[in-house]
């Protein structure tokens, strides 16, 4: 798989994954929802930490929320220019085509979530109450590298009281699926599902020549 066509396939993903984010930020607030079938819902929540909305402030008390998200930011940002420098060496090394498409959806899909981590808190206005506004005139509702990631797609298939005879569960209510994600996180467990599902396939033997 040639460089333009991975670069082609980051560019689509990151298109439609911004233009997700910015239509939901600029005609949601927070926690408002659109069903789209019972088993789907567009739901705006903003994520401000790691995945499920859990924070480093969390297990490490004497650090404030802000400070520990520029640190994620950071940490992004570093592990993007790993996976990008993967990528390249792939592509450089003529690997397998499913390998390319797996990196560069995974490249694409850190690029996506760290563009909100960056630059959304400078971009756009508060969404809690109101529907936020680009390029507020006050400001936007945090700085640069504190950012929260934007956050819509929700599918509860299913929901109701679990029976009683299950251990630790039983008997309470229960969600599938509960997350909430955006196309950025589609886009990374894509790349990773291809690659653990094609793993043999994906780092042939050529691939360390």
């Amino acid at each position: 798989m040639s460089l333009k066509k991975s670069a082609l396939l980051i560019f689509i993903v990151l298109l439609i994954d911004q233009i997700s984010k910015i239509y939901v930020k600029t005609h949601f607030v927070i926690e408002e929802d659109v069903e789209v079938f019972n088993w789907f819902k567009i739901l705006f929540i903003e994520n401000p930490g790691m995945a499920w909305g859990t924070k480093i402030s969390d297990f490490v008390s004497f650090i404030s929320d802000n400070t520990a998200k520029v640190i994620l930011t950071i940490f992004r940002i570093i592990a993007v220019f790993f996976i990008g420098y993967w990528l390249k060496d792939s592509i450089k090394r003529n690997a397998s085509k499913i390998l390319i498409i797996g990196v560069s959806l995974i490249f694409a899909g850190a690029l996506g979530n760290i563009i909100d981590s960056v630059f959304y808190g400078v971009l756009f206005g508060d969404s809690s109450g109101a529907i936020a506004e680009f390029l507020p005139k006050e400001g936007g509702y945090s700085k640069l590298l504190q950012g929260k990631v934007v956050d819509m797609l929700y599918f509860p298939l299913w929901k109701g009281y679990l029976p009683e005879w299950l251990p630790i569960w039983g008997g309470k209510y229960f969600t599938f699926f509960d997350p909430v994600f955006n196309i950025a996180d589609v886009a990374i467990s894509t790349g990773v599902g291809m690659l653990l599902v094609f793993n043999k396939k994906a780092f042939r033997d050529n691939y360390y020549k």
